[in-house]
């Protein structure tokens, strides 16, 4: 009689022993990946608004997750889409063919958006709304390996403001990559995925959150006053939005509600739509609810459009970072109630920005706006050679000679490009000059010359690449942008924090690059088609 109790146990612990691996089929994988992408993201933003973020946000992403002090952009052009491709290729513009957010098509005769694509439609947008789809990537992403080693049972969503952060990062085989429609206010997609929204894109949709948030307006989370790692409210040099008299906090925008759906992408509240939208989406599509790995994309494209209007040293951006950073912490709380500690997250950007020109000149630094399409050395060759449209094109900072008009007037070719050259380095305003084609013979430090090689793309780069000085952009009066090599354009955050993930720094070398091949190794799964990155072996338990 003494043993049946120690029968009962041995079955007991047999039934208990199912249940637990019945109620924990991840324990050797994450449930989900989630790769955030904040656009236009400065390294120094993690720390230079450090003290008044919250212990849940950028803190927590500090404080338990595996943080890249130096990272870097490894290619010469800092531009949205390259970011977002190489991010998930862990490839670079020479191979996977994402060299801009467009470039010149010479067999077209005309410049291509980076995602567009006549062949698809847009699907709950509206109707006249440019198709998009991955077509112009060469390679695969992490997604797309993702998808192929669970045989597609993987689920696969990628979801930004603008088409080209939702479309690029979950590659070819995604089950869905949704963006924003500025002309409906409507979160849509293309035939390229599926011939319908899903029922819950769709009850997303009819609830016109940009109109709720657009009654907020947008004031400073925090008296105006203690913002002191910002420049004051008002400068010359900042751009105002059509709905605002100057570009002046509070920024009254509870007049656009059903008038104009775009003018929510450049204040936070788009990053709070982005945000609702991500947590509808695992919902909807039932993300991490089974014993296969799944992986959301996420871009949050508002600070970018911020960015370029206000610049890095405005009031502006540093409310947008400390809004962003509650929108993460409840993000990061939201993920886990539903998956506890078995997620996976990554953070990093597709690119940094330079400082305004005209807060470079105000503050005695080197920068300032020029144009190189209007370079006297474009107008000397122009004057050599007798043709007006010895340039065909201009994208990514690079021109794009007219070969059918030079072999037309007998002139050859190799020439009127060494004479371009030659007179484009006599500009004071460019710093440097080099026929893409002897990338090699390039006067210039190995790294450099190395990016440059890294984002040319044979098949769709141009003729000669221009460099400017440092701090220097071609733009308007006002705003700022990237696309540079240098510090400010190039050196971003990459933090991995979650299931599989060690607490710890770096401060080695590591590249966007990097990214893919150590989510390949975390899931176990084939590193991307087009991968030149290094596993961040460090950054894994």
């Amino acid at each position: 009689m003494k043993l049946i109790p120690v029968f009962l146990l041995s079955i007991l612990s047999v039934f208990s022993l199912s249940a637990q691996q019945k109620t924990a089929p991840h324990a050797d994988k994450p449930k989900i990946v989630v790769g955030i992408m904040v656009d236009q993201m400065r390294w120094d933003y993690l720390f230079r608004f450090q003290d008044r973020y919250v212990e849940g946000g950028f803190k927590r992403l500090v404080r338990e997750g595996f943080n890249c002090d130096n990272a870097y952009i490894p290619y010469a052009q800092t531009l949205t889409a390259c970011g977002h491709a190489s991010v998930y290729t862990g490839s670079v513009p020479a191979i996977n063919g994402i060299m801009g957010n467009d470039w010149y098509d010479r067999g077209l005769g005309k410049t291509v958006y980076c995602v567009e694509d006549g062949s698809v439609q847009t699907i709950g947008g509206n109707a006249n709304a440019a198709p998009m789809s991955p077509k112009n990537l060469l390679v695969t992403t992490v997604c797309d390996e993702l998808r192929i080693a669970t045989n597609y049972r993987a689920k696969v969503v990628g979801i930004a403001l603008k088409d080209r952060g939702g479309v690029l990062p979950a590659g070819h085989t995604a089950n869905g990559a949704y963006w924003y429609d500025s002309g409906t206010g409507n979160w849509v997609t293309s035939t390229y995925y599926m011939q319908e929204l899903p029922v819950w894109v769709k009850s997303f949709n009819k609830r016109k959150i940009v109109d709720s948030l657009y009654k907020l307006n947008w004031n400073t989370l925090y008296p105006i006053q203690t913002y002191v790692q910002s420049d004051s409210d008002d400068k010359i040099y900042e751009g105002k939005s059509t709905y605002d008299s100057k570009p002046v906090f509070p920024h009254m925008t509870n007049a656009l509600g059903g008038t104009n759906y775009l003018a929510v992408a450049a204040t936070p509240h788009g990053n709070t739509m982005t945000a609702e939208f991500v947590k509808a989406a695992i919902q909807g599509e039932g993300l991490g609810t089974d014993d296969i790995t799944d992986f959301l994309a996420v871009s949050f494209s508002s600070p970018d459009y911020i960015g370029h209007q206000y610049g890095p040293n405005s009031i502006e951006i540093e409310d947008t970072y400390l809004r962003l950073d509650k929108e993460l912490a409840n993000l990061f709380s939201y993920l886990d109630s539903k998956f506890g500690n078995q997620y996976t997250v990554f953070i990093t950007a597709d690119h940094a920005v330079a400082n305004a020109p005209g807060y470079a000149k105000e503050n005695k630094l080197p920068g300032g706006a020029i144009n190189y399409t209007t370079s006297s050395g474009i107008a000397k060759t122009i004057d050599k050679f007798g043709m007006k449209k010895i340039i065909e094109a201009t994208a990514n900072y690079q021109l794009y000679l007219n070969r059918k008009a030079i072999d037309s007037a007998n002139l050859n070719y190799d020439e009127v490009k060494k004479y371009l050259v030659s007179e484009l380095n006599k500009d004071p305003g460019i710093f440097y000059a080099f026929d893409n084609e002897n990338i090699n013979n390039a006067i210039l430090p190995t790294e450099v010359k190395e990016k440059f090689l890294k984002g040319m793309n044979v098949k769709r780069g141009g003729d000669v690449q221009v460099i400017l000085p440092s701090g220097y952009m071609t733009i308007g009066t006002t705003g700022t942008t990237h696309g540079s090599w240098y510090p400010y354009d190039s050196h971003i955050p990459v933090i991995f924090m979650g299931w599989g993930i060690k607490q710890g720094r770096t401060t080695r070398d590591v590249f966007m690059t990097d990214i893919a091949p150590t989510i390949s190794a975390l899931l176990k799964i084939q590193m991307p088609s087009g991968n030149i990155g290094k596993t961040v072996g460090e950054a894994l338990k």
